[in-house]
């Protein structure tokens, strides 16, 4: 059931803090668990899961495709897996993704190699706009079809194929694309090679790493990920970490807020995740992880953050497959921070939620600060946070809860009277963001 809309009003800074929080949970490892589990052997848990509206999607679509799923209390369930190609519809059902263009492009990738497939597939406003062309190119590789042909945003059709043969793919920087991959070569004939040159986000492999004969990594000149098709795949227990993504948010406003500090506990700390954070230690940010420990072959970790005099942020597009997602966040601490700060190699963000780049520089515009996108890099004019005076910043209805979360903090750092539409659309990822928000001092209101 779609959450009730709502918009947004701030008018005013928030002061020094110096708190404890937790975030909610990550998101992609909570979709993975529900995913791996429905296709694994027997009853799969999975504790402390997110339950934000791209997760109950993935709960909503796996019960559809016959798929049994428990949930034993707040953020505890039992996956009851049927094994590889076990996954049933009926004709003409339709599974609707939501906004989440994890799942849609993961359980394609299931669907695609599982047989007696032949189904309707959509999204919310956001996802029908977003082009899944190299997903369809990849997907009909193993033998799968998409009706209408040429049309490579959903609505769509999918249709399997009964005899899929494993591919060899040279992998870009879409984690969600190499994970596609990954699940429809579980369930194909053959062997399915995944070539590596930059490593992309990882939780699916390290999901899957003790089926030893279902998944192989090698690691010589390039990673190497080989998955050998139809093989069982054994049952997972689960207990996800909160989200570094999440965590930004709150990071990015420690470091802008005078006089503040902000301890997270128990964040995800995989490599392949914390672009975000080692992007600005390299630009004077004091940021510590604390009592690192490994679980279910993820790094987990508290997070410190203390009030920083940042220098202009330079990225190069090496950075880019390790800190998407934050993309905004980093555009805003730019915006406020006096200098040129420069973003290669970020073309790829036009394609989220909404087009991030063109959508960040409207609302840095309306508080005075330049910028530039040309040939796949954008340059940040950034001034003083002090200076900004009596702005007003209207964000649109775009359907991009990384959008509506960098303008909050945005606004409740320079004081901004601001209005954000649609502000529910953070529930896709961060259904605590408010209530996070207001216990380190944030104030808003909401209004219909």
């Amino acid at each position: 059931m779609p959450r009730k809309s709502f918009n947004l009003l701030l008018n005013s800074k928030i002061s020094p803090f110096n708190k404890l929080i937790k975030v909610d949970s990550d998101k992609s490892i909570s979709i993975r668990s529900f995913l791996i589990g429905s296709i694994s052997q027997n009853i799969s848990s999975a504790k402390n899961v997110l339950e934000s509206d791209d997760v109950l999607s993935t709960i909503n679509c796996l019960k559809k495709l016959g798929v049994k799923i428990v949930k034993k209390k707040p953020g505890e369930y039992f996956i009851f897996g049927k094994g590889l190609g076990s996954f049933v519809a009926k004709k003409n059902v339709e599974l609707n993704f939501g906004n989440s263009g994890t799942l849609a492009r993961l359980l394609i990738g299931i669907l695609s190699t599982t047989p007696n497939i032949d189904l309707k597939v959509r999204g919310d406003h956001s996802l029908n706009k977003r082009s899944m062309k190299k997903l369809i190119q990849l997907m009909s590789e193993f033998g799968a079809t998409f009706l209408p042909k040429k049309k490579f945003n959903f609505p769509l059709k999918i249709i399997s194929t009964d005899l899929p043969i494993g591919i060899t793919y040279n992998a870009g920087v879409s984690a969600q694309l190499k994970s596609a991959v990954i699940f429809a070569g579980l369930n194909s004939y053959g062997n399915t090679k995944i070539i590596e040159r930059q490593a992309s986000r990882d939780h699916t492999e390290n999901m899957l790493l003790e089926n030893t004969a279902a998944l192989k990594i090698s690691k010589k000149k390039n990673r190497i990920i080989n998955i050998f098709g139809k093989k069982h795949l054994n049952t997972i227990k689960i207990d996800v970490p909160g989200d570094p993504s999440s965590a930004a948010f709150y990071s990015a406003l420690t470091l802008l807020n005078n006089k503040s500090s902000i301890k997270i506990k128990g964040v995800g700390l995989n490599q392949t995740r914390i672009g975000f954070y080692k992007i600005l230690q390299r630009h004077g940010a004091k940021i510590v992880f604390k009592n690192l420990k490994k679980k279910n072959n993820e790094l987990i970790g508290d997070i410190l953050v203390k009030n920083s005099v940042l220098r202009p942020i330079k990225v190069e597009k090496k950075y880019y497959v390790n800190s998407t997602d934050e993309y905004p966040i980093l555009f805003v601490i730019a915006g406020l921070t006096k200098g040129k700060s420069i973003f290669k190699g970020i073309g790829d963000l036009a394609n989220k939620e909404s087009n991030r780049i063109k959508e960040m520089q409207n609302i840095l515009k309306q508080i005075g600060v330049k910028s530039k996108f040309s040939k796949n890099n954008l340059i940040i004019h950034g001034k003083e946070k002090n200076s900004f005076k009596k702005k007003k910043i209207t964000v649109k209805n775009l359907g991009d809860h990384r959008i509506c979360m960098s303008s909050f903090v945005l606004s409740i750092i320079i004081g901004a009277k601001t209005r954000i539409k649609n502000f529910e659309t953070v529930n896709t990822s961060s259904p605590s963001f408010l209530k996070i928000m207001k216990k380190i001092g944030a104030k808003f209101e909401k209004y219909r």
